[in-house]
Parts: structure tokens; C-alpha cells; sequence
């Protein structure tokens, strides 16, 4: 069992900068691909961003690219996204997620909320 918290989120206003964090209750050394997704209302959930083990791919939305970066410390047993320039549009609940043992996990959710 996988338990992941998300923090770091609250309300902005835009061009502004947030980092999140995730920190799983197990180490992350052995996942090998972690993710953040971002779930607006009324809207499907979208991929934002993720990171291989060892940290040398990584993958972004399009929509986040050269704006978010996603990092992991396995020391610390978290991820981070951190999102510059934010936009109104950035405006979500953002999850982390892994697969463990063949199974999904992913946390609760902080709120990202960017003012216009």
C-alpha cells in the first residue's frame, strides 16, 4: 500500500510560481515513472508531467512545457512540480501518481488556484 500527499497548492495570481510536492509513505527509489495530473471542473483529468527513476526522461503537456518542471528527491521520498508563469487556465486540482506492484496509486489533491 501507497500512500502519496500532495501540498504546496493555494491561490495565485497569474505570472506568479508555485511548487508542489508529493511525498509517498514508502521509498520512490523503486518506481519507475512517476506523474502529476491536474483535474479542472468539468473537465477530464490531463497528464501534466512526468519522471523515470532515474531522472534523465521526462515528459510534459503541452500546455505546461517551459512553464513546469518536475524533479525528484528519492532521499526524501517526493516529487515536485514546479509551475512558473502561471495562468488562469493552470487552475485545477493536482494529483501525483505511481504504480506500484502493478497497481495505481495517486493522492488526495491540492488546489491550484490562478487569479486573473
Amino acid at each position: 500500500q501507497v500512500q502519496l500527499v500532495e501540498s504546496g497548492g493555494g491561490l495565485v495570481q497569474a505570472g506568479g510560481s508555485l511548487r508542489l510536492s508529493c511525498t509517498a509513505s514508502t521509498s520512490i527509489a523503486s518506481f519507475n515513472v512517476m506523474r502529476w495530473y491536474r483535474q479542472a471542473p468539468g473537465k477530464q483529468r490531463e497528464l501534466v508531467a512526468g519522471i523515470t527513476r532515474g531522472t534523465t526522461n521526462y515528459d510534459y503537456a503541452d500546455s505546461v512545457k517551459g512553464r513546469f518542471t518536475i524533479s525528484r528527491d528519492n532521499a526524501k521520498n517526493t516529487v515536485y512540480l514546479q509551475m512558473n508563469s502561471l495562468k488562469p487556465e493552470d487552475t485545477a486540482v493536482y494529483y501525483c501518481a505511481v504504480v506500484s506492484d502493478q497497481r495505481p496509486y495517486r493522492g488526495q489533491g491540492t488546489q491550484v488556484t490562478v487569479s486573473s
